[in-house]
């Protein structure tokens, strides 16, 4: 079993691993797409992707309306709502890696409210369990600002 590595985590111990690992993706997650069509669909486009110009790159924003949504994966960013276990290997590795996500989460947020963003943070199992509800989260903010 040959792996191709960036060295950032430690080696998988199956091929099944290291294959669903290797298949998580940083940007047009299947929540993100699916919000962005309830976005479209509801009638607030108008949005940027993964904006450079702020901390964090939300996946999100209305920079008008300096507003900033993240869609959080449930595993990734260690979800309040799931309470999912940790891996059953390298678990001390994986416990400081969730550890550090959850800190750059807070911290990108700081700066934001810093610098007068709103935020919304949508998880994983919110979109999943009801995209219309995170599209009309999203609508009531952009229309409050807009009003």
């Amino acid at each position: 079993m040959k792996y191709i590595r960036d060295g950032r985590a430690p080696i998988p111990k199956s091929k099944i691993t290291s294959r669903v690992m290797s298949a998580n993706v940083g940007k047009d997650t299947k929540p993100e797409l699916l919000l962005r069509k309830a976005l479209r669909y509801i009638g607030i486009p108008g949005y940027r992707l993964h904006w450079k110009k702020v901390p964090g790159r939300p996946d999100i924003t209305y920079p008008g309306g300096k507003i900033a949504i993240f869609v959080n994966g449930c595993y990734w960013h260690r979800c309040p709502y799931c309470n999912l276990p940790l891996p059953k290997s390298h678990t001390d590795f994986w416990a400081e890696k969730f550890k550090r996500n959850k800190e750059r989460d807070d911290e990108n947020i700081r700066l934001l409210k810093a610098e007068g963003w709103k935020i919304i943070v949508l998880w994983e199992c919110e979109i999943k369990r009801d995209v219309m509800e995170c599209a009309e989260r999203v609508r009531n903010l952009v229309c409050k600002i807009d009003s």
